[in-house]
């Protein structure tokens, strides 16, 4: 070893250290303990070593260093040292740690999680764990009733389910002015400022919505969800409730993200549109090839042999004839024990009986079941090579093809549908197996073996001795010299993880054999080890066949021995004095890490160790630790063989015995940046990025008819230069031929043509491409360095998944993941492969080393190999998919990732810092004037986007309500005219009527009403009176009874009796708000309302006067009250937006009966009409529908609560199809319980007489954007039903005008348009068409009522657009509101909400601004009128938009993309936080899932909208608080996740 060893200290201490470094692994000693040791240890040798450290990387040469050298350090340790000194550079930089809910902790101990609330120092890590969920059912523990102040500076809320709930100040990045007075800060309008907006990281300013729209947000009064907990509430700049451990998570975040990216690029290409995504240009600097061109290598020439077989059979019979004694191969048992040594005799008749029992007595139908040629599968465990070895044979002799694959244990393994795709395309009709093996595969009821997954109908044939017959006398096998025909076929798996298979004819594998017995000198009777799978690749060339034309002895190892006993290998060959043995690295790692209770084993017999990996550039360092260790057993230097192989290209080059008299070996340091431009360079400066590398020794022998070259690996196959790295290509008789059945592949792979510089093709002959990467070094020694399996193009350079790997374990791995199971793949995101790294966690590892070791992991890598990691995901213990004998399955590893089926239990995704090719963000041009937009459309010809319905005047009808200006006019009118008409009905939950209303006695519950008012209630006319009712008949007659006595109305959600502490606050706000002086409500609902639970929610000394109606007394004639003039106060109409702001507007007199109207023209209501109504009553359209539009025009209602629905779903369609209703209104949220709840049940419906055949017109009542996909699916499921495809149609109303647009009786069908969602965020509208890429579907909202004009405005200069021009929906009509209500009559803040001009064309009509985008279309069809038909499309609120770089979103298209990329995620919503994107995802299935999700929804996001989340959290089904239209409201839930209350099972923050 003298001569050979780099002495830095006597080889004892040496030897003592990697017997130390090997023992911290095992759990033998601490890290500590370790360290200290390892310190005195080396204490006197420190200064040497420092000093011979350069030594090793100063050499020039392309980085070749020779044994004279004298170079052998654990190259491991190296890298180790390099890693650690990356990390020492980085600064312990703090990243958020995400946070985990503590049942989601599985893996973890529990010691290992820091209790909630210490103030341990792991605290601003975010250690962040609730023991599980800590809301509690009041908002208010231990706090006296709060007053009404409480509620102004902090934040309430309602129901979840409430329109009447609302959220916070309307946006992100505003600070509110706090008004001198309570009542006053809370309803003087909000001022929004600038100044205090949140710093701005990203670089990319989100302008505040307010900055390019003057629209101060509503009455802002604030409110959180339902349950969610006020414990440690703090307000941070912009007046938003934060909790300090959130927001202390996200400022880290804030600040990992603010350190310099790496450099941004310079070039664009345009994505088909003008989206603008980078693409990586060379870098100008990075290093090029400068070598000569190399020159093709030829194999030394093949010794002459006279007695050679002509084929392996030939050698089979011979030995099996003349050696019939001789020992072929032992198998050994799991104890190590032999138990059962085949002779070449016993081979030789057991095959031949095989081959006869194959070819005779397998038949079908008279017909043999197998002819020559046919394939075969040979399905045997890795326990038992002597029946393996015995049905290959067999399969020769028979002529038949063998498929060894391995055995497939359960339906699931991982690949096995890959096999079975494999098995289908050879057209494998027969497997093979043994007796044991066939009563361990699953089987079906029948007792048969049952079909795998996506496999072929198999016949399964034992070969076992009782199975096969002895052929006559007569009969021999013809053994015929090797021609062209198939051999054998060899399963591989692509780096994408299907299986092909490669075809080995006849003439190649014994060539192979010969070249393989000249290069390892093989002699007959040898004795050799085989620890490799004996099935495939060198395990099968050196175990199974070499072996046999040699008449070797095989001592064959199988798997499962190696697992129990690690060692067993090395006593084999100490027993048997075995001269060769064939292992992987693996094998020599965990015989190092078991020697040491061994004393008495010598390896000095061995000739040949040959090392089949050797090809992986990682062996290096197994072998010098090996060497290390077992040169004092005998093992001498030399003997290390490492060889390299591919499946296509079998064995390539191999390091001789060292009695053949070749060159030294050799070994390369190389620089990792210099590789990942396929350029080999020594590297100088930057001494911790190399890699290390040794031989594989020279090519194959073979003589001229072997040439290997290096040709690039992409695009046409160049050779390479000398200095340059790229795949070796082989051109022999003894490689594969084909992929089977693949003719495309075969042709890339098997007949590729390498072409010098100039273009010429070096040599006629076609060469196989062995997807190994390497050079040629001095002495023609061949190198490699990677497989083209584990290549990663990222940004331009390439990577080798195999360095990654190890630059991931040196950081210290051994505490929290395993050493064998780590995978690197790469994934295609946003045109460029990006990193993930997968590994398996120790159980015992606690959460916090776990995510420490991950960071510094991602640190290593980006300063080792200057490359991002995309994802990093650890997985609990034994869950990775595992190849068939030990090792990852990759592929498949990728596959679950890309499904979410990982499971991962910590994930950390680094898109910020590895995207760097993301669009410019959009620069917004100065505007065009409005007068040039104008003359611009005039130019092109374009119409300005103006649209009205019919006109009101020119309708001639027999309305005999017109002649009333007030709806209480219009009741006494009905009473006196159509006295029992019957105008109201209410269904329960069972479907039967509850209560109903004629005319009069409506008339009559009015009158009672207004006397209770007036006499007890002392109220005069123009005062505000809250009405708090469940849904039904009391709720309509108090709101006449109020018009009655002149009193102005406020319909109000009752509290909910099971969750007063949530919802109660809302009902108590909206009474303040309103001024009401009196509240009227049934008596069960008044009990509520001073309950001893109401005192722990609200003030209940604070509730003005309460009156019920239950029971009110009969009344005299009561004298009417007459408002001096329509345009005075009927009532008000509170509502809460999404954006969680509470707003009252006014609605006049005036407008109330415009509006009735309006809706009875659009639907053609008369009295003879019935129309069902499942909606809240409570505010907007619904309110209209259910209170006034039946007394206006007259026809009947059937009115569902919504809330009965809970109880029975198909309420509202069975009242349909029994009253053969015409028209129907509902929600969003009954149209989502109809379609999830009664989806599979149309049948039962059917049976149970439900026809929907009646329906015209079912509308959706909404102010959003139309829900195209949902109401698609209903009427899909209800078509069965006989509901007309043409029926279901949506409504727009907003705050300004409940009702812009709502379908009606006539006129064309709602008309669907495509639009470029890329367009659509530059707020361009761009049509495409149905099925583009990045297209979105848009359905018209209904038609525009009759009396209403429609403009599309811009936003900022207020000028009039174009057609098909994307701005603000500006809306004339009688009936819009007239402004918000307020107490001190700040109209002036609101004037251009409701009476707005256009700054150019038609300037004198009023407008109001609705706050929604949207665009007008003139389409192709024709109105009643005989007009063209104007679409309005409605893209959604200005308020919820979001802006980033520059771009303009809509929340619901990128939670759209969300919720596609899962099964599992139920809901999503986003929001933005300090110019973060947060989206939260519900998770309907197992909390394992949750992870999974992360890596999914960053992807999707990325993909569909060039935008990396920030930060991704899960939750249970039903935390994403929706409003009683079905709306989410988003800043509910920002405000619940700031202020920590979501109890979320997962929160990644994404780096």
């Amino acid at each position: 070893s003298a001569e050979r060893c780099l002495h830095f200290g006597p080889s004892a201490v040496m030897t003592h250290y990697r017997l130390l470094s090997l023992s911290v692994s095992p759990g033998d000693i601490t890290q500590k303990g370790y360290e200290k040791k390892r310190a005195k240890l080396l204490a006197p040798y420190i200064p040497q070593i420092q000093g011979k450290m350069p030594h090793l990387v100063e050499r020039q040469a392309a980085g070749l260093l020779h044994p004279s050298d004298q170079i052998n350090f654990y190259l491991s340790h190296l890298h180790t040292e390099a890693v650690h000194a990356a990390l020492a550079k980085y600064k312990e930089r703090k990243m958020p740690m995400p946070s985990k809910r503590r049942s989601v902790l599985v893996q973890s101990s529990v010691e290992a999680c820091t209790p909630p609330d210490t103030s341990s120092p792991s605290e601003d890590e975010g250690s962040l764990r609730r023991a599980g969920r800590m809301v509690s059912s009041t908002p208010y523990q231990n706090h006296p009733a709060p007053n009404v102040e409480h509620w102004f500076n902090r934040v309430i809320q309602g129901s979840s389910t409430s329109s009447s709930a609302s959220s916070t100040s309307s946006h992100p990045g505003g600070s509110v002015h706090a008004a001198t007075a309570v009542l006053a800060d809370l309803m003087a309008y909000t001022q929004i400022d600038n100044h205090s907006a949140p710093p701005d990281v990203t670089g990319l300013l989100e302008h505040s919505l307010h900055a390019d729209r003057d629209r101060p947000p509503v009455a802002s009064v604030k409110v959180v969800p339902r349950g969610y907990n006020h414990s440690s509430v703090m307000e941070t700049a912009d007046g938003v409730p934060v909790n300090s451990r959130v927001s202390s998570k996200i400022q880290q975040l804030l600040n990992t993200l603010k350190r310099p990216k790496r450099p941004s690029l310079r070039e664009f290409f345009i994505d088909d549109f003008e989206e603008l995504v980078d693409v990586q240009q060379p870098d100008p600097n990075q290093p090029k090839a400068e070598g000569n061109q190399m020159s093709p290598l030829a194999g030394e020439p093949l010794g002459v042999v006279t007695n050679w077989p002509p084929s392996l059979l030939a050698s089979l019979q011979r030995w099996g004839i003349t050696q019939p004694r001789s020992p072929c191969l032992t198998a050994l048992d799991n104890a190590g024990k032999p138990v059962y040594t085949l002779t070449y005799g016993k081979l030789w008749t057991r095959s031949q009986k095989l081959a006869f029992t194959l070819l005779n007595k397998l038949s079908t139908r008279n017909e043999p079941l197998l002819l020559p040629g046919d394939r075969v599968a040979l399905v045997f465990p890795n326990s038992d090579p002597v029946m393996f070895m015995v049905a290959f044979y067999g399969c020769l002799l028979a002529e038949l093809i063998p498929v060894p694959i391995e055995v497939p244990l359960t339906r699931k393994d991982a690949g096995s549908q890959q096999i079975g795709f494999l098995l289908g395309s050879c057209g494998v009709t027969l497997a093979l197996t043994t007796d044991a093996c066939q009563k361990g595969l699953p089987k079906a009821q029948t007792g048969e073996v049952v079909t795998f997954k996506g496999w072929p109908r198999l016949l399964w044939f034992v070969t076992d001795g009782k199975h096969v017959v002895k052929p006559p006398k007569d009969w021999h096998p013809t053994i015929r010299e090797a021609n062209n025909e198939i051999a054998y076929i060899e399963y591989k798996t692509s780096k994408e993880g299907s299986t092909m298979g490669i075809t080995v004819s006849h003439p190649a594998m014994l060539a192979h054999c010969h070249a393989l017995t000249q290069a390892c000198g093989y002699t007959e009777a040898e004795t050799i080890c085989n620890v490799l799978d004996f099935k495939r690749d060198a395990g099968l060339w050196h175990g199974v066949l070499t072996s046999v034309m040699t008449r070797m002895h095989v001592i064959s190892i199988p798997y499962s021995l190696m697992k129990v006993n690690p060692l067993s290998w090395i006593q084999k060959v100490h027993t048997y004095k075995a001269r060769v043995a064939v292992v992987k690295s693996r094998d020599m790692h965990w015989s190092l890490l078991a020697q040491r209770d061994q004393r008495d084993i010598s390896l000095s017999s061995l000739r040949m160790l040959i090392v089949t990996d050797g090809a992986n550039p990682w062996s290096i360092s197994s072998c010098d630790a090996f060497l290390n260790v077992f040169q004092a057993r005998g093992l001498r230097p030399e003997v290390i063989c490492p060889c390299a192989s591919s499946a296509e290209g079998m064995t390539v080059a191999i390091r001789r015995p060292p009695e053949s008299g070749v060159p030294p070996p050799g070994k390369a340091v190389l620089s990792m940046s210099g590789l990942s431009h396929s350029v080999i360079r020594v590297d100088t400066e930057e001494k911790l990025s190399v890699l290390t590398v040794q031989d594989v020794g020279q090519v194959m022998p073979g003589g001229m008819s072997t040439l290997v070259c290096v040709v690039r690996v992409e695009g046409t196959p160049y050779l390479c230069q000398t200095d340059e790295v790229g795949e070796i290509c082989v051109s022999s008789g003894s490689t594969g031929v084909a992929y089977y059945g693949l003719p495309g592949m075969t042709k890339n792979t098997f007949q590729t043509i390498p072409v010098r510089a100039s273009g010429g093709p070096i040599s006629g002959r076609p060469f196989t491409r062995t997807s190994l990467l390497g050079f040629v070094g001095p002495d023609n020694l061949v190198f490699i360095v990677g497989r083209m399996d584990g290549l990663m193009t990222v940004c331009g350079r390439r990577h080798n998944a195999d360095d990654v790997v190890a630059t991931a374990l040196a950081v210290e791995p051994m505490k929290f993941v395993y050493r064998g199971r780590i995978a690197v793949f790469s994934v295609s995101v946003l045109h460029d492969e990006r990193i993930v790294v997968v590994a398996e966690q120790r159980p015992d590892a606690s959460e916090e080393g776990s995510f420490q070791w991950m960071s510094r992991v991602l640190q290593a890598i980006d300063s080792i190999h200057q490359v991002g990691v995309y994802c990093l995901a650890l997985v609990p213990a034994n869950t990775m998919p595992k190849a068939p004998l030990g090792g990852i399955h990759i592929a498949e590893t990728k596959q679950r990732f890309l499904e979410g089926a990982l499971h991962p239990c910590n994930v950390l995704m680094c898109p910020h810092s590895c995207v760097t090719n993301l669009p410019k963000p959009r620069q917004k041009q100065p505007e065009v004037g409005p007068a040039s937009m104008i003359v611009g459309n005039l130019v092109a010809g374009k119409r300005i986007a103006q649209a009205c319905g019919r006109d009101v005047a020119q309708l001639e009808d027999n309305d005999q309500a017109r002649k009333f200006l007030y709806m209480q006019d219009v009741l006494q009118w009905r009473a006196q005219a159509t006295p029992d008409h019957p105008l109201f009905l209410v269904l329960n939950a069972k479907g039967t009527v509850s209560s109903t209303a004629s005319c009069l006695q409506l008339q009559k519950r009015a009158e009672r009403v207004a006397m209770a008012l007036i006499e007890k209630g002392r109220l005069n006319p123009g005062d505000h009176v809250a009405l708090v009712y469940p849904p039904g008949i009391d709720l309509i007659a108090t709101f006449y009874g109020c018009l009655y006595a002149g009193c102005v109305p406020v319909t109000v959600r009752p509290p909910h009796p099971q969750n007063l502490a949530t919802t109660l606050p809302t009902v108590k706000m909206i009474v303040e708000v309103s001024k009401s002086v009196c509240i009227l409500t049934t008596q069960a609902i008044m009990k509520l309302l001073k309950s001893k639970e109401a005192v722990a929610a609200v003030d209940v000394k604070s509730w003005p006067m309460v009156l019920d109606t239950d029971d009110l007394p009969r009344t005299k004639r009561l004298q009417i009250y007459k408002p001096p003039t329509p345009e005075m106060l009927a009532y008000l109409d509170f509502s809460v937006s999404t954006m969680g702001i509470l707003a009252g507007v006014k609605m006049s007199h005036a407008a109330t009966s415009a509006l009735c109207r309006s809706i009875k023209l659009q639907c053609e209501l008369y009295p003879s009409r019935q129309i069902a109504i499942c909606l809240d009553p409570y505010c907007g359209l619904g309110f209209a529908l259910w209170c006034l539009s039946s007394v206006y025009s007259g026809h009947q209602s059937i009115l569902v609560p919504p809330l009965e629905l809970d109880s029975n779903v198909s309420l509202w369609l069975s009242a349909v199809s029994q009253y053969k209703v015409r028209i129907t209104f509902c929600s969003y949220s009954v149209m989502e319980m109809c379609t999830k709840g009664l989806g599979t049940q149309t049948e039962t419906l059917r049976l149970r007489n439900i026809n929907l055949s009646c329906v015209r017109t079912c509308m959706v009542v909404a102010e959003e954007r139309p829900r195209i996909t949902l109401t698609q699916s209903f009427s899909k499921i209800f078509k069965d039903l006989g509901l007309s495809p043409r029926a279901v149609s949506t409504t727009f109303g907003c705050r300004v005008n409940m009702a812009v647009c709502l379908q009606g009786t006539s006129g064309p069908d709602p008309t669907t348009v495509y639009l470029d969602m890329r367009a659509l965020r530059h707020e361009r509208v761009r049509m495409v068409e149905r099925g583009s890429p990045h297209s979105l579907s848009l359905m018209e909202s209904g038609k525009i009522l009759p009396g209403v004009k429609v403009v599309i405005a811009n936003t900022e200069t207020k000028g009039p657009l174009g057609d098909s021009h994307l701005g603000e929906v500006w809306v004339s009509s009688p009936h819009n509101a007239t402004g918000y209500y307020t107490v001190y009559g700040e109209d002036a803040l609101h004037a251009d909400h409701f009476n707005t001009k256009l700054s150019f064309g038609d300037t004198q009509t009023v407008w109001a601004r609705t706050g929604y985008l949207g665009f007008l279309r003139r389409t192709e069809l024709t109105d009643a009128s005989g007009e063209r038909h104007d679409a309005l499309y409605v893209v959604g609120s200005l308020d919820e938009t979001l802006e980033l770089r520059g771009m303009r979103y809509h929340p619901i298209d990128i939670e759209t993309s969300v919720i596609r990329s899962h099964k599992s995620i139920a809901e999503c919503a986003v929001f933005t936080w300090t110019n973060l994107l947060v989206v939260v995802v519900e998770l309907s299935g197992s909390e394992q899932e949750a992870l999974d999700l992360v890596p999914l929804v960053t992807n999707v996001v990325l993909e569909d909208h060039y935008l990396i989340v920030g930060v991704v959290v899960v939750v249970d089904p039903g935390v994403i608080p929706i409003n009683s239209r079905g709306e989410k409201q988003r800043m509910h839930l920002r405000d619940g996740f700031l202020a920590d209350q979501l109890d979320p099972i997962y929160v990644a923050y994404n780096m």
